[in-house]
């Protein structure tokens, strides 16, 4: 049972349009603060978006995740999960990057994820673009190479782009197997779909033994029976999920930089991290909405909700260990 200090504030004493926003209406707890050492699952944000290459906004985010997280209520309507009373949760607010210089922003990830992780925190990430990942991955897998459910359009798995920039929100997970934070065998991404530059990115995955499954295979065998692949892929291992918003079809989840048609509903969105539950999950991360082309705030929103989600798979993760 979490420490009632822990607790977010309730729409029935605050209205939800008033007060300061944090994920969630959780505490925000400084990683210098004196309760740092209570908390169990930590909900942070990582404003960075310098590996987009077509269209910015993901650095706004984390901010606007927070503002419609003050719709996220106690309890799982699915599940029935109360995360919030099983472990201590908190808003650890968000890592400082440098816009101007990638690596620098990487570093700085890493260390604030490397205090996280050292604290015995389980990271729940609020993006940002897709390359966050990566330096979260160094500190989440800093003692060996993990498994990843991850769930996108898009592989991650470009060797470079321009002729040889290795770091871009195209690159993260092919620099992580190289730096041996992913053990690729235990790598399955799921809803991969649009046109294509070429297969240069499919031909790593099938040469290093990831397990892409594109959007027309999920459709054709169906949400459980591919949920049930992926849980038997990465096995009972600690394990990272990773979520771009851009899973999710464009008309449930307009708001990101690069949308691709034909992909799965709003509904189909929350029920995947679902048939997760149960998994050694060690971190996860919801990435790349992007408020400017988020006017509704709809896809924030879907976004928040996906986080939930996660923060109860964590959360009955922690109330074990």
């Amino acid at each position: 049972m979490s420490d009632p200090f822990f607790q977010p504030i309730s729409g029935f004493d605050l209205p939800r349009f008033a007060g300061v926003p944090t994920f969630m209406r959780l505490p925000h707890v400084d990683l210098e603060g004196a309760r740092i050492g209570e908390v169990q699952v930590g909900l942070i944000g990582t404003p960075w978006d310098s590996g987009t290459t077509n269209r910015p906004g993901p650095r706004h985010g984390p901010r606007q995740l927070r503002d419609m997280s003050t719709m996220i209520r106690a309890q799982n309507g699915a599940t029935g999960v109360r995360p919030f009373e099983l472990v201590n949760c908190a808003d650890l607010g968000d890592v400082a990057p440098n816009p101007a210089d990638i690596i620098d922003s990487m570093e700085r990830i890493t260390a604030f994820y490397d205090r996280v992780v050292a604290g015995g925190i389980l990271p729940l990430t609020g993006g940002g673009d897709h390359l966050c990942s990566l330096p979260i991955l160094r500190s989440v897998a800093k003692a060996g190479p993990v498994g990843m459910v991850h769930f996108d359009s898009h592989t991650d798995l470009f060797k470079d782009y321009f002729g040889g920039t290795q770091y871009t929100h195209g690159t993260p997970f092919r620099r992580a197997i190289e730096e041996g934070l992913l053990d690729p065998k235990r790598v399955v991404q799921i809803g991969i779909r649009g046109t294509a530059y070429d297969s240069e990115d499919r031909d790593f995955a099938d040469a290093v033994g990831v397990r892409v499954i594109p959007i027309e295979e999920y459709f054709a065998r169906g949400l459980d029976d591919v949920m049930t692949e992926a849980r038997e892929i990465v096995g009972e291992a600690e394990t990272y999920v990773s979520y771009d918003i851009d899973f999710i079809d464009p008309a449930f989840a307009p708001g990101t930089g690069t949308p691709e048609v034909g992909g799965p509903n709003s509904f189909e969105a929350l029920q995947v991290v679902r048939k997760l539950r149960g998994l050694n999950i060690v971190g996860a991360d919801l990435v790349e909405v992007s408020p400017p082309f988020d006017q509704s705030g709809a896809t924030a929103f879907l976004g928040v909700s996906v986080m939930f989600e996660l923060l109860c798979l964590l959360a009955e993760k922690a109330a074990k260990t």
